[in-house]
């Protein structure tokens, strides 16, 4: 397989990508068992639905709202809604685990000579508090939040943003999603795209196309031709 050629940063979705985003569930005894997989999903689906339909609606709130309207939403739904399960749930995602790849993957990185960053719709705070109690700090060199122009992705105005703060054109920067809708959409604004596909996913049926597919992020630095010195 040839290796994509070009690059010089590595840049990642947070989300699903670098933080298990059900590890918060998976660390709370107060959750039935026969539960916890339902409200991983539904509170997931029920985050990803607002972010997109507060972007159509230009009704922006940042991304530690939209998270806290969800987990209400799905409390609801599944009828074990208390205040005290709510807080605790919310301080989990603070402190969401890195998949266990995630660190090696970066240093191997770092090692070859890629710049390494988060682009993410996390507030910043939420990406702070989480690469922080992950130990990733040492390991990136700009953590990114859609925050800074108020609208989440797949708007262009988020890709646009990380490229501005980077100081790279599309081309050069490799962008890393388990988020489908995300990988495609980084493709076809023009970034190069590796999918991270962890759980599975069928293709999208949407613009873009991302060069390669894996399941784990151990798989990025064997597809990337080092950066010239």
């Amino acid at each position: 397989m040839k290796p994509i050629e070009g690059i010089r940063a590595c840049v990642f979705d947070a989300y699903g990508t670098i933080f298990d985003f059900a590890s918060a569930a998976a660390r709370c005894p107060d959750i039935p068992d026969e539960q916890r997989g339902a409200l991983t999903s539904l509170w997931r689906d029920k985050q990803l639905q607002y972010t997109w339909l507060r972007s159509l609606q230009g009704r922006y709130a940042d991304f530690w709202q939209v998270t806290g309207e969800a987990l209400d939403f799905t409390l609801d739904s599944l009828g074990i809604a208390t205040p005290a399960l709510r807080e605790r749930l919310m301080g989990l995602y603070e402190t969401l685990s890195a998949f266990p790849e995630v660190a090696d993957t970066l240093r191997r990185l770092r090692a070859a000579g890629f710049v390494t960053a988060i682009l993410s719709n996390g507030s910043p705070a939420m990406l702070d508090a989480a690469v922080r109690a992950a130990g990733l700090h040492d390991l990136l060199d700009a953590v990114l939040s859609a925050d800074a122009v108020q609208v989440f992705k797949t708007h262009p105005r988020v890709y646009e943003y990380g490229l501005r703060q980077l100081g790279l054109r599309a081309d050069q920067v490799s962008f890393q999603s388990s988020n489908g809708w995300d990988a495609y959409a980084a493709s076809a604004f023009g970034m190069r795209v590796v999918w991270c596909n962890r759980y599975g996913q069928r293709r999208e049926h949407l613009p873009g196309t991302p060069d390669h597919e894996v399941r784990s992020l151990a798989e990025l630095p064997g597809l990337l031709a080092p950066p010239a010195r």
